[in-house]
């Protein structure tokens, strides 16, 4: 991995990418009294070269994040297009960034094992009939109806900033 420290001009050290991944593994969320939530950002590059940023219900699970969409949503369009995105996400004292490509997962053990990871984390998916896509008795009414089909980033770089003393900007590239 490549670490590429932002803020030395600033005199600020690098992030610890390893206090990151700890965060995000424990699934870290802002402090009580933050002005923000941990709401999920994905951000997709529609047809014209325009971003399409969009809120979803991301998960960090072995190292990278997933997430779910439907085949008629713009998402799913413009990954079908161009896999390149980027989610964004605030941490407990960190924002993060990961930039990388969204690759389906049809695979029927991996899909059932991140089916499982919403179920454990609220949401009650479980695969479809074929095993490729996952199904839930709800989902936000713009997914389409299911199954949905499960994405993951495989990430290119990170970006962290990081909001405990003495602060940081680092970027990661794997």
């Amino acid at each position: 991995m490549e670490i590429i420290n932002l803020g030395a001009a600033d005199g600020l050290p690098p992030v610890d990418w390893a206090a990151v991944v700890e965060k995000l593994d424990a699934g870290s969320v802002p402090a009580a009294d933050a002005m923000n939530s941990r709401t999920t950002w994905l951000s997709t590059v529609n047809d014209d070269g325009r971003p399409h940023v969009t809120a979803v219900g991301a998960l960090w699970v072995d190292g990278t994040f997933w997430f779910q969409t439907g085949t008629g949503t713009r998402k799913g369009h413009n990954i079908a297009r161009d896999p390149r995105c980027s989610v964004a996400v605030s941490i407990r004292d960190a924002d993060v960034v990961v930039e990388g490509d969204a690759v389906r997962v049809t695979e029927p053990n991996a899909v059932a094992r991140i089916a499982k990871a919403w179920a454990d984390h609220g949401w009650p998916a479980e695969p479809d009939e074929s095993g490729s896509g996952i199904t839930a008795p709800v989902n936000a009414p713009s997914q389409g109806p299911p199954p949905w089909n499960v994405y993951r980033i495989e990430p290119r770089s990170a970006t962290v900033v990081s909001a405990t003393e003495p602060g940081g900007l680092t970027r990661f590239r794997f």
